[in-house]
């Protein structure tokens, strides 16, 4: 029995070393991408390409910093230099979104390829006469990608990347929608446009002591408006949302999609005339006040192609939505935060 269960344990050893490694990307000292890794490194020290932290792992595929740096550079070019001013919140949200960006590409990208999805030469070089066509020429346009370190070849990769993205996406998500003339009906009748006060008290960058006594100043503010005070001189006394603060906080006949969501959801769901709780985001903590709303004035025979497709843009990000949480679950990602 001993030397059998030691024969097995030599098969097991054989067979993990014969299977394959998932590549990593690293990025060499010298490099733009390394001196940006390491500069990015004194804000999150987790970045350090030395360490070169794995932050997700996938059945197929890791993602290490390295590669994001690298991805977020072969994107932005010479204006990559800018996210080196971001505060160590901004920065980690930064890379995050980064990361899930790269990760949800890599996983439609391997869809596509098991769907022999391809993208022939001449329709990449349509969109790149487009875009040199808005630029001038191709000379021109070579020449302001190359001023802010962008190759004309990465350009390419990308271009070829995003519509091999579209269209896999829309074979799988956008196809067979319907929209009823319940639906439209229902989104004709409801409230098209919001207008608010509101008073906004910043968290971003700030640390979890700082953000319990910026909660503790918005619940007294809140208190004195609640209790009949001026909102509109509250909003310029105490926000700091430099687009609104001179005229007391007011934002006036904005859109559904228009606002970040919980401070949407709050402009159309509380009466008007009414205050909210305190709503937070990921810029900070928010009271609304809500001033009014108003409904679609057009007839519905002017609006409804515009109604129905913005029902269909709705059910395809939905379909999008549940499409990507199936391959994230068959990929077994793992996330390791920043």
């Amino acid at each position: 029995m001993k030397k059998i269960l030691t024969l097995s344990l030599v098969i097991s050893l054989i067979i993990l070393s014969c299977a394959p490694k998932k590549e990593e990307v690293v990025v060499e000292k010298g490099t733009p991408e390394y001196q940006m890794a390491k500069d990015l490194s004194s804000i999150i020290k987790a970045l350090d390409p030395d360490v070169n932290k794995v932050l997700i792992k996938a059945k197929d595929f890791n993602i290490t910093t390295s590669e994001v740096i690298k991805f977020i550079i072969g994107n932005l070019g010479n204006r990559a230099d800018q996210i080196k001013q971001m505060d160590a919140d901004s920065l980690r949200q930064y890379i995050e979104r980064n990361v899930q960006l790269l990760t949800d590409r890599k996983l439609i990208l391997a869809e596509a390829k098991k769907a022999n999805v391809t993208v022939p030469r001449e329709d990449i070089d349509k969109v790149i006469n487009e875009q040199a066509e808005k630029a001038g020429d191709i000379d021109k346009f070579t020449e302001i990608l190359t001023a802010n370190g962008i190759t004309i070849d990465k350009v390419r990769e990308n271009i070829e990347v995003e519509i091999i993205v579209q269209r896999f996406m829309d074979s799988v998500v956008a196809n067979n929608i319907t929209v009823t003339d319940a639906e439209v009906e229902s989104i004709y009748l409801a409230d098209k446009t919001a207008s608010v006060r509101h008073i906004l008290l910043l968290t971003q960058g700030k640390t979890d002591a700082e953000k319990v006594e910026i909660r503790t100043k918005m619940e007294g503010i809140l208190a004195s408006a609640k209790g009949g005070e001026d909102f509109a001189a509250l909003a310029k006394e105490f926000t700091e949302d430099p687009g609104s603060k001179e005229n007391g906080g007011l934002y006036e006949n904005f859109g559904r999609g228009k606002m970040v969501k919980p401070f949407e959801d709050a402009a159309f769901s509380i009466p008007v005339g009414e205050i909210s709780d305190i709503v937070e985001t990921r810029y900070g903590l928010h009271i609304l006040k809500i001033v009014d709303r108003q409904k679609e004035t057009s007839p519905l025979e002017e609006v409804k192609e515009e109604i129905v497709e913005q029902i269909k843009q709705s059910k395809i990000g939905q379909n999008f939505s549940v499409y990507m949480a199936g391959l994230r679950l068959k990929a077994e990602i793992v996330v390791n935060p920043l």
